[in-house]
């Protein structure tokens, strides 16, 4: 047992679930430019996705790759105004090529890794084209690891619910003691530095209420 509780248990990306996909996990399919956008400087990469992960991206690798590959099931972007605006720059320039009513069928490859994409046309589903490309990211969202405490913590869209934070307590959760920080509890930031501060704020929340019960039992 223990007086407080702070979880920490994050967001995993979500994939398509294509075998193809779980294949080449890790040789050429990536959930994360900034990790692994690196491997493909000067080499040709394609992005699935339409909102504003999946546009910054491939606006992040446009300045790595040779060219980037957006691939978008809809003829629009669910992406902030900005993020489209340049994005439409990046595409006249010719380094980010859209491929939109398209998704993808399968990640083809060999043992060295990703070697080409099949993208359908939603439109006509006879249509079936191929893009060669070294390496996909896929950015069609997150899930946060909360399955162990659904039934138990008060969940907004699967996102533990905290605090405002006005009065203090920002990231306690509907119990009392129990304090999430992180992207289990952030669907918005979901950078590094915005993780390790509300770690910040979780443990001082903790600190404050651990002091509270001290303070109870004299």
């Amino acid at each position: 047992t223990c007086d407080a509780l702070i979880i920490a248990t994050g967001a995993s990306a979500r994939y398509l679930g294509l075998p193809s996909e779980e294949a080449f996990k890790g040789r050429g399919v990536s959930a994360c430019a900034t990790c692994d956008g690196f491997f493909y400087r000067n080499q040709k990469v394609a992005v699935i996705g339409g909102g504003n992960t999946a546009v910054e991206e491939a606006l992040y690798l446009a300045n790595i790759a040779s060219e980037v590959h957006l691939i978008h099931r809809r003829d629009t972007f669910r992406a902030e105004k900005i993020l489209i605006k340049r994005l439409m720059d990046k595409v006249a320039s010719g380094n980010i090529v859209l491929h939109t009513h398209r998704t993808l069928e399968e990640v083809t490859g060999d043992q060295m890794g990703v070697a080409g994409l099949r993208i359908r046309d939603t439109r006509n589903t006879d249509n079936v084209e191929t893009l060669e490309v070294a390496g996909l990211f896929v950015a069609i969202g997150h899930s946060p690891n909360t399955a162990i405490f659904d039934g138990q913590l008060e969940l907004e869209n699967g996102y533990i619910k905290v605090q405002s934070g006005i009065h203090g307590n920002a990231t306690q959760t509907s119990i009392p003691g129990v304090f999430a920080a992180g992207d289990v509890m952030d669907h918005i930031y979901r950078q590094a530095i915005t993780s390790a501060g509300t770690g910040c704020m979780a443990a001082l929340d903790a600190e404050r209420y651990l002091d509270g019960l001290a303070d109870q039992s004299k």
